[in-house]
C-alpha cells in the first residue's frame, strides 16, 4: 500500500527511497498466508534519473563489483538507456542479455545462470518491462541451487509443486528498473514458460527473501515504452483490483488497498492515453501500481479466472497486459452469470461510476448506469484506449482452445475464481466469449 499522504506530483532532484510496502496488517497470520507471496523485503527509489540512483544503490546499499544487467530489446534498440546505464555503473558491468522473449523462456533463463556463475556476478539489474523482471527472479533462485540445464529447473518449488524440500534462499540482489505496468517486479514468484509445451510455471522462492530488493522509478524513461505496452500492461495493473475487489477471500486491508489504487491508476491511464507526455500521469500510474500489488500480497488475497488463463495465454504470444484486456471483461460476465460475486461486482461498478474520466468513457460507449455491469465498463475502458478484446485480434485461434483450457486448470488461481474453475468445460465458455 502507498503512502495515502503522496500525491502524484513529481519532479527530478531529492531522492524518495522507502519500503515500497509497510509493514503487515494487524491480524498478519504467517501460517496462513504464504510468505513466498509477500513482498516484505522491497524498497522503491523515486526523484532521481534511473541511472543515477541505480549506480547509487550498486555502490552504497549493496556494495557490489560485479554486476549484470538485462535489458529489453526495444529499448536498447530505440534509445540510449542501455547505454546510460553502463556508462553510469562502468566497470562494474561484467556481463549483460539483451532482450528475452515474453514470457521468459526456460532456455533463455538458464543462459543467463551459466553466464551469472561464470562470471561471479553479484548483483543483477533489469532495465525494462516484466518478463525480464521474472527471468532475473529466476536465475536468483537457480543460482542459489545449483542449476545448471533445463530440466534442473523441475527441482524448485513452484505453485504446481510448492511441497520442494532443500530449496536454498537467493543470495543475490536484483535491482529492477521499469518500463512498464506488469508488476511483476514487486512480488516474490518468477513466472517462467517451459519451451516444450509453452506451460508457465509460477516458481516460489524459499520463505526469507525472494523477489527484487530494489525498484527504481522513472517515470520519464517509459515514455520510450510504446503506448500499446504501457496502456495494456496498465490494464493487466486494474485486472489486479478488480480479481482482488471481486473476490470471496478478500479483506478490508486489501479492498482499501485496492480502491484507493484504481482511483489512482485509472485516470493516470487515461491521461497517459490523451497526452504521452504527461510525466506525473505515468509516475500516478506507477503509484497505484504499487497499490495493486498490495493489495493481492499484503495480506493474500487469491485471484482468480483472468489471472490464471491469462498466464496460460501469454505463452502463445499474447502480451501480460493484452491477456487481461481480453479476459477480465468475460470472466466478470462469466461469474456474474453464475451468481458468485454479484454483489462485489456491483461496488466496483460502482466505484468505477464515480471516477469523472471513467464515467466519460462509459458515456461515450453508451453505456447506462442502471443497466451496465462490470464486464461492460471493463470492455469500454478497453475499447476506449484501443486495445485487443478477442482472441482473434491477437492471432489464437479455435484450434488453441483446447490445449489452453487444459493448461489454465493447472493455474494455482483457477480453484480460487469466486465460481472455482475446476473443469475444461468451464474454462471453454470464457474462452467462447472472446474467441472472435
Amino acid at each position: 500500500m502507498s503512502d495515502r499522504s503522496m500525491t502524484s506530483k513529481f519532479t527530478y532532484g531529492e531522492e524518495t527511497y522507502r519500503p515500497a510496502f509497510p509493514p503487515p496488517p494487524p491480524g498478519f497470520d504467517p501460517v496462513r498466508v504464504p510468505s513466498h507471496r509477500f513482498g516484505n523485503f522491497c524498497h522503491i527509489s523515486y526523484g532521481l534519473p534511473f541511472e543515477v540512483a541505480c549506480a547509487r544503490h550498486v555502490a552504497d546499499t549493496f556494495h557490489s563489483s560485479r554486476v549484470y544487467v538485462l535489458a529489453s530489446g526495444s529499448l536498447t534498440r530505440n534509445t540510449d538507456a542501455l547505454k546510460r546505464l553502463e556508462a553510469a555503473l562502468g566497470e562494474k558491468v561484467v556481463g549483460k542479455t539483451v532482450g528475452m522473449k515474453s514470457h521468459t523462456l526456460w532456455s533463455e533463463v538458464i543462459k543467463v545462470v551459466n553466464e551469472c556463475q561464470q562470471l561471479q556476478v553479484d548483483l543483477i539489474v533489469t532495465l525494462g518491462g516484466g518478463s525480464l523482471s521474472d527471468g532475473a527472479k529466476l536465475v536468483a533462485i537457480a543460482l542459489a541451487n545449483d542449476v545448471a540445464v533445463a530440466e534442473d529447473l523441475r527441482r524448485l518449488p513452484t505453485s504446481m509443486n510448492p511441497s520442494v524440500e532443500g530449496t536454498k534462499d537467493p543470495t543475490i540482489p536484483l535491482i529492477c528498473i521499469p518500463t512498464s505496468l506488469s508488476g511483476g517486479e514487486y512480488s516474490n514468484p518468477a513466472g517462467a514458460t517451459e519451451d516444450s509445451n509453452l506451460q508457465k510455471h509460477q516458481f516460489l522462492p524459499p520463505i526469507k527473501r525472494g523477489g527484487p530488493a530494489l525498484v527504481v522509478l522513472d517515470p520519464g524513461l517509459t515514455m520510450a515504452t510504446p503506448d500499446s505496452l504501457w496502456l495494456s500492461s496498465g490494464i493487466r495493473a486494474v485486472d489486479h483490483f478488480v480479481e482482488v475487489l471481486c473476490s470471496l477471500r478478500s479483506n478490508p486491508s486489501s479492498d482499501a488497498d485496492a480502491e484507493h489504487g484504481l482511483r489512482q491508476l485509472v485516470p493516470g491511464i487515461l491521461r497517459c492515453k490523451r497526452d504521452k507526455s504527461d510525466i506525473e500521469a505515468r509516475f500516478a500510474c506507477q503509484l497505484g501500481l504499487i497499490d495493486a500489488i498490495g493489495a493481492v500480497f499484503r495480506n493474500y488475497v487469491p485471484l482468480g479466472g483472468s489471472h490464471a488463463i491469462g498466464h496460460m495465454l501469454g505463452p502463445l504470444g499474447v502480451g501480460h497486459g493484452e491477456t487481461s484486456c481480453i479476459l477480465l471483461p468475460a470472466v466478470c460476465k462469466y461469474n456474474a452469470a453464475h451468481g458468485a460475486n454479484v454483489e462485489r461486482q456491483k461496488a466496483v461498478l460502482t466505484l468505477l461510476w464515480s471516477v469523472d474520466d471513467m464515467r466519460v468513457v462509459a458515456r461515450e460507449a453508451g453505456l447506462k448506469e442502471d443497466e451496465a455491469d462490470l464486464g461492460d465498463m471493463i470492455d469500454a475502458f478497453v475499447r476506449s484506449l484501443g486495445l485487443p478484446r478477442s482472441l482473434k485480434e491477437v492471432g489464437v485461434g479455435r484450434d488453441k482452445l483446447d490445449g489452453l483450457a487444459e493448461n489454465s486448470l493447472q493455474d494455482i488461481w483457477s480453484e480460487s475464481n469466486p465460481v472455482p474453475l475446476v473443469r475444461r468445460e468451464q474454462i471453454l465458455e470464457i474462452l467462447e466469449m472472446v474467441v472472435d
